[in-house]
């Protein structure tokens, strides 16, 4: 099974634990929360599901006809008990894949149903995975910067901006974990122990192929 294809399961599976639903639902939670679906189509999907139900792990409530003369009412997928256990072992797993870009965001969509010492092993992994890219970056810069013109050297500062943004972001993160493993005899007061504090909300994620527009360059004499 390939890498997006795992990802793909784990993702249907965790939308399934919250509640049962029929496949276009699940397409459009797919396509609009969790950001690495976004251009999912029915012909990637179903395909998923019959896997998952061939596996016992989903299971699919036909109601029959439709209220409409002719028409049929759409299926409802749900989880088994085996589709739970799958997804309690893939949610508390931690692996080098967690941290890569669509799968670190599908990951956080479900953290309130992962283990606190994972989320951390995922956040900071996630963090050093960032700080790696962006001394690349850098690195990159200082080496070509004289050979860029304005339009490039433009994108690389979008990437280098985008990615310091997020490595502060997920400090903030790593932060708040903390805070709630301390006890509250001891735990310190602030932002951070406040859901709605700005560390809880991801900075977007802009493509490093759309970036912002520079400063039209002036000509050279």
């Amino acid at each position: 099974m390939s890498r997006r294809s795992s990802l793909l399961e784990f993702a249907v599976l965790g939308l399934l634990h919250d509640a049962p639903m029929h496949g276009y639902e699940l397409r459009k939670r797919l396509n609009a929360a969790l950001g690495a679906f976004r251009a999912l189509s029915y012909g990637t999907l179903y395909p998923a599901l019959r896997g998952l139900l061939d596996q016992g792990l989903i299971a699919a409530q036909d109601p029959g006809s439709g209220g409409l003369a002719g028409t049929r009412a759409k299926i409802v997928y749900e989880l088994t008990a085996e589709g739970k256990e799958r997804f309690q072992d893939l949610v508390n797993r931690a692996d080098q894949g967690a941290y890569d870009d669509d799968a670190f965001d599908v990951r956080l969509a479900f953290f309130a149903r992962t283990e606190a010492a994972v989320r951390m092993r995922i956040l900071e992994g996630r963090r050093s995975r960032l700080e790696e890219r962006l001394a690349n970056i850098r690195s990159a810069s200082a080496a070509n910067r004289e050979r860029m013109d304005a339009w490039t050297a433009a994108l690389q500062r979008h990437g280098e901006e985008s990615t310091e943004r997020e490595v502060r972001w997920l400090g903030q993160l790593i932060d708040a974990e903390r805070e709630r493993a301390t006890p509250s005899a001891t735990r310190p007061t602030g932002p951070l122990t406040d859901p709605d504090h700005p560390a809880y909300r991801p900075p977007r994620r802009s493509s490093p192929t759309q970036p912002t527009s520079p400063t039209q360059p002036t000509s050279k004499e």
